[in-house]
């Protein structure tokens, strides 16, 4: 199978995945952080996974520069999330 075509369906199932599992957590997460809540012990597990495979993917997204935008766009959501549960663990103590 050509890299190319490979990539492609490598990159459905990451939008796939994204759109039904990640995006759904990420928002919801959000809005618990902006709310002044501090994120529990899943969902810090979820975060490392998350940038865990965002390292892995990184070369698939430096073939495929279309999903660029995308791909920092999550990452600078999930890195908000962190940047805002930190602001408010600091907060609480």
């Amino acid at each position: 199978m050509k890299k190319v075509s490979k990539d492609k369906g490598v990159i459905f199932v990451l939008l796939e995945r994204f759109n039904k599992q990640r995006l759904p957590r990420a928002r919801e997460m959000k809005k618990r952080v902006d709310s002044g809540e501090l994120l529990n012990k899943h969902d810090h597990a979820l975060i490392k996974e998350v940038f865990s495979d965002a390292r892995k993917i990184e070369q698939l997204v430096d073939r495929n520069p279309e999903y660029r935008e995308l791909y920092e766009n999550a990452f600078n959501l999930w890195k908000g999330i962190i940047d805002k549960d930190l602001e408010n663990q600091k907060k609480s103590s």
